[in-house]
């Protein structure tokens, strides 16, 4: 395992125009008294040239860039460390304004590189089987903070220079934090991921995962094309609600109802929702369990994502045997399922599915933290 650690600087509090989608910037320009085409350049030159110098932009006059300069800039995050695995994943430690942490993970494999992208500092959900929520939660990351982990990735491959910004191919909404509480900022970060004059990636390959929050990915539904993906672990309320606590709100049949929505709403009528299912050792990993999710998912437009359950020291969970990832996989596959199971990756540098950790929040702080975030993301969503 190797350690790069790179040190952090001062936050200004000039416009950060990185994370900002064209219509944003474009509105931005105008109201400077400039032409809206500047836009589609400056974004080339974040995006495509991996430029934050607002002086090294040629091709915009110099006294558009000196007044540029007295009001905007272009800043990504900082990676305060970075860790190799020996399967070769990437995994870096990000600082963002304020001090928190947050982590993000690149998965190489053949012919293609995910990006795991975080949402928040930290989590308000409390998943029982994930480490990110027992560290309570921060805050919502900036949509420049969220876009600003696939510039960095890309950086810390030289691919800007090398003109390879395909290094990253798929991104998933998957890191530390729910996404959809925490929607116009993922929003927009997603449609610079999917967009031409950001990374380009297929909206096939821009992936949000929720654990939930019906009313958000109802909203969703119209205003995103990105592909879905939602995080079950149970084939039944009385464990997901045991698992999942969100799910006490939003229960299966309305997650489900929701998905098929945004689902139906695309163009694409060959799209399918994900299902991840962490499989955890006695908890929910019995043939009969196997059985019940099948029949639940049976008129369901999707695929099936098994996860063996990945430790962590907060959490007394066991990771199934590989006889019962078998048993359970076998079962699904024979109801006519396409089901995959995810390789554990990056285990050795804690980059595996569930075991991301940034800046843990102090306890007293947490509660309070989880219910005001909570109660103003889903009235936003509403």
């Amino acid at each position: 395992m190797n350690a790069t650690v790179i040190a952090s600087s001062e936050v200004s509090a000039r416009v950060n125009l990185l994370g900002m989608t064209q219509p944003q910037l474009e509105q931005f320009f105008l109201d400077l008294g400039e032409k809206k085409f500047r836009a589609q350049q400056v974004m080339k030159w974040m995006h495509h040239a991996g430029v934050t110098d607002i002086g090294a932009m040629s091709n915009l006059g110099k006294a558009l860039r000196e007044k540029l300069q007295r009001v905007a800039e272009v800043r990504p995050p900082e990676i305060v460390s970075q860790h190799d695995s020996a399967d070769g994943t990437r995994k870096w430690a990000i600082r963002v304004s304020g001090g928190g942490l947050v982590e993000a993970v690149l998965i190489p494999e053949a012919g293609r590189a995910t990006l795991c992208v975080s949402s928040q500092v930290g989590c308000s959900l409390d998943c029982s089987f994930c480490s990110t929520g027992k560290q309570g939660f921060e805050r919502d990351l900036t949509a420049a903070e969220i876009i600003g982990q696939v510039w960095l990735a890309i950086k810390s491959y030289d691919a800007f220079q090398a003109g390879n910004r395909r290094v990253v191919t798929n991104v998933v909404m998957m890191g530390m934090g729910e996404p959809l509480l925490n929607f116009d900022n993922v929003v927009a970060a997603m449609d610079l991921m999917m967009s031409d004059l950001g990374y380009g990636i297929s909206k096939r390959r821009v992936t949000l995962s929720t654990s939930g929050v019906v009313p958000a990915l109802d909203r969703l539904a119209r205003v995103s094309e990105a592909s879905l993906a939602i995080s079950l672990h149970a084939p039944d309320d009385a464990l997901r609600n045991q698992l999942v606590p969100i799910n006490r709100k939003y229960p299966i049949a309305e997650l489900l109802r929701s998905a098929r929505a945004y689902i139906d709403a695309q163009a694409d009528s060959k799209r399918v929702v994900t299902v991840e299912y962490t499989l955890i050792a006695g908890v929910n990993d019995h043939v009969d369990q196997a059985r019940d999710l099948a029949v639940l998912l049976r008129d369901f437009p999707c695929k099936i994502n098994l996860i063996p359950f990945n430790s962590f020291p907060q959490s007394d969970y066991q990771r199934p045997s590989g006889n019962a990832v078998s048993r359970f996989w076998q079962v699904l596959v024979d109801a006519g399922f396409i089901v995959t199971v995810r390789t554990t990756r990056g285990d050795d540098i804690a980059a595996a599915c569930g075991q991301l950790v940034g800046q843990v929040v102090d306890r007293t702080r947490r509660s309070e933290r989880y219910r005001a975030a909570g109660q103003a993301a889903e009235v936003q969503a509403r």
